[in-house]
């Protein structure tokens, strides 16, 4: 593919590790200058980030689905945009899987599911994105385009990747040494109960358009997780301002403050 000519991504004999090129300063520079909420990184950080796809590139298999034609720009993008939660984490994070793969727009997973009576029942899902465990990424780059707002199907899936690093992705990822469980849960629960009556309230009134996280965060802790996540770092004041306890566990979990880079 295009994005391992460009980048010169070169695999050794018998599995030896990929070794990294680097991202040419062009394509580098268009890709931070597409994503608005990279704006606050200092010089430090950009570096790290820009390390850290330039490894990500050489880890992952990007492949194209639906017709679409897979750019370089396209890879960059999604590796960066991929990358920021992962910032003072680790690449170790995003170990226990390998592809992405990328549709023009929104895709269908065929999907079943067994009532409480055992009747399977099977429909279509139409997705902007979709992460399994232990296995690829999927992405539309339609949706990947609209990061900016508070809204990033990138971000979205790759924190459901660290979400599945101990199991399902039920909203409690493997925390750090100062981060119990019992706090975690107690904090992530408590806003997630919250926004919940928020979209309910919001729901009755007609009126759910107009919050400003996305109510799908309501669908389980899990998507909960996944949803303030993109708020965390797309559009911190309003996580900070609607949930500051859980502001505050976030940037102990990912180790970054989006908010002061804002202000910064």
């Amino acid at each position: 593919m295009a994005i391992g000519r460009l980048l010169g991504w070169v695999r050794g004999w018998l599995g030896q590790a990929p070794r990294r090129a680097g991202l040419p300063d062009a394509l580098w520079q268009d890709t931070v200058a597409g994503l608005p909420f990279l704006a606050g990184l200092d010089a430090g950080e950009l570096a790290r980030l820009r390390e850290l796809a330039e490894s990500f590139l050489a880890e992952k298999e990007f492949t194209a689905a639906g017709g679409l034609e897979l750019t370089d720009a396209m890879c960059a993008s999604i590796a960066v945009q991929g990358c920021l939660p992962i910032l003072n984490l680790g690449l170790g994070c995003y170990r226990d899987w390998v592809g992405i793969v990328v549709y023009p727009d929104e895709f269908v997973i065929p999907r079943t599911v067994e009532d409480e009576f055992g009747v399977v029942h099977e429909y279509d899902d139409v997705a902007s994105g979709e992460a399994w465990a232990g296995g690829p990424l999927l992405v539309s780059w339609r949706d990947a385009q609209m990061a900016g707002d508070g809204y990033n199907v990138v971000i979205h899936e790759f924190a459901h990747k660290l979400d599945m690093l101990n199991g399902d992705a039920d909203g409690v990822p493997p925390l750090p040494a100062d981060i119990s469980r019992q706090e975690w849960e107690n904090t992530l629960f408590a806003a997630y109960d919250d926004f919940c009556d928020r979209v309910d309230a919001a729901e009755a009134r007609g009126i759910s358009d107009r919050l400003e996280i996305d109510p799908y965060a309501s669908e389980n802790p899990g998507e909960f997780f996944a949803v303030l996540s993109e708020t965390f770092f797309e559009t911190p004041a309003v996580l900070r301002r609607d949930y500051p306890e859980l502001y505050g566990l976030f940037s102990r979990f990912y180790r970054q403050d989006p908010l002061a880079r804002e202000n910064r």
